[in-house]
């Protein structure tokens, strides 16, 4: 044993904090649990830096099913559960480039937040956020795009891509598992209509179908396998069956751009006309029999003559106007947008949520106008640089996906959600930079 810890550094450190374990039990017992639990991290962590790969995949399909919904029905601690995910990934990522070396990516909208931060430390922070508050939201605001500082094998694009495809479906699984025992329901209502929840929340499910079927698109595009049709039609099942909305209709106008504008040689015009006809044939089907399909969110509120309904998020959005008002140009320090509305005020306890479901607005309260054109044109220019070398469909389609993206940001909380840590870390491993090597096909 001796011999072999000597020649093995591994071994050695692990002899020695066995040893430590043994004599910290004996002198200190009180000290044994979160001495237990700083071992169990660092055994984590380890083994995160051993197999990059696997310890990705393992968090994005956690991240996805939405352990904060879930996970905080058990013990509560929502927000810290939220900051656990996000410095898991963090981590992974750090220790991911500890092996390949991290890359400067110049473009990386996670600046456009630190100016705001700075920006908002000097000007003064909205009443109620503290300084502390505000590093926190900086941290947990830069998280979706750590991965831009990361150099992608192959194997951790591959694998990033798989998951965020396979994703949805994982979670309703699991949902089905957490609702056998009863601990958690696998679906809500509202209003006679089912909507899918599983281990999430029907819009946060919504979100991950919407970018499962983007990536399964670009998939298609790349090497036209098949499977990658069948799991965009499985992919929409689960987001129909969430009721939700806007992410129904963003993964419904990139799939027709798909069919209708982008050149792909396994595309032919005899299967874009076969998958436009069913698409249709199906959409006639659920007008014909809309009475008979109430239950199904999207087809009740087409019923009610409220498909286009805000769901009231245009009452909380005069209060985040009222703040940027206040100091347009550079705004309340970032973090803000969680405290212009309290949760104990009349309409936070009417809408149940603070956050401003508008990015435009919290973005422009937290940055002011200048943090807000900054980020969004920081974003642009990594769209744009990390897209440029992929092949022409492609590349339209993921410029395509960032509008949509765009679109969506004015009824959704896009990126402070856990959708967005697929989101970012999927489109991070679609694009392509000059200082590396192209996906395989």
């Amino acid at each position: 044993m001796i011999t072999i810890a000597r020649r093995d550094p591994i071994a050695t450190a692990a002899i020695t904090a066995l040893l430590g374990v043994g004599a910290i039990v004996w002198l200190m017992p009180p000290l044994i649990i979160p001495l237990l639990v700083t071992l169990a991290l660092a055994v984590a962590a380890t083994i995160a830096y051993a197999r990059p790969v696997a310890a990705m995949a393992l968090w994005l399909i956690l991240v996805e099913t939405t352990p904060e919904m879930w996970l905080s029905d058990l013990i509560g601690a929502h927000e810290l559960i939220i900051a656990l995910l996000k410095s898991a990934g963090l981590l992974i990522i750090a220790l991911a480039a500890l092996r390949t070396g991290p890359r400067a990516d110049r473009f990386n909208p996670s600046y456009a937040f630190i100016v705001m931060f700075i920006d908002g430390a000097i000007h003064g922070l909205w009443p109620g956020l503290t300084p502390m508050a505000s590093l926190r939201s900086l941290i947990g605001s830069a998280a979706p795009f750590a991965a831009g500082y990361l150099r992608l094998s192959a194997a951790m694009r591959t694998t990033i891509i798989r998951c965020t495809i396979i994703g949805p479906s994982v979670t309703v699984g699991f949902g089905i598992a957490l609702a056998a025992p009863g601990i958690r329901p696998l679906y809500s209502t509202q209003l006679g209509a089912i909507r899918l929840a599983a281990s999430s929340a029907p819009a946060f499910l919504g979100g991950f179908a919407m970018i499962a079927i983007f990536a399964g698109l670009i998939e298609y595009l790349r090497n036209g396998n098949s499977r990658h049709m069948l799991w965009i039609a499985v992919n929409y099942l689960i987001l129909i069956a969430t009721g939700a909305r806007s992410p129904l209709a963003m993964a419904g106008f990139i799939t027709l751009a798909t069919l209708l504008i982008t050149p792909s040689p396994f595309l032919t015009p005899a299967r874009r006309f076969a998958i436009l006809a069913f698409g249709s044939a199906s959409l006639g089907i659920v007008l014909m029999a809309a009475s008979a399909l109430r239950i199904i969110r999207i087809v009740d509120l087409i019923n009610l003559g409220d498909a286009a309904s805000l769901s009231n998020r245009q009452l909380i959005w005069p209060f985040f106007e009222a703040a940027a008002r206040h100091s347009p140009w550079i705004g309340w320090g970032v973090g803000a947008g969680k405290v212009v509305v309290s949760m104990k005020s009349h309409i936070g306890r009417l809408l149940g949520t603070n956050a401003a479901h508008n990015e435009y607005l919290r973005i422009t309260v937290e940055g002011g106008v200048l943090g807000a054109l900054l980020l969004f044109a920081m974003l642009t220019l990594w769209l744009w640089r990390g897209s440029a070398a992929l092949p022409t469909a492609q590349r339209r389609i993921i410029r395509l996906v960032f509008l949509a993206f765009a679109v969506q940001s004015f009824t959704d909380n896009t990126l402070i959600a856990t959708t967005s840590l697929v989101f970012f870390t999927w489109a991070r491993a679609v694009f392509v930079n000059p200082d590396e090597s192209p996906p395989p096909t």
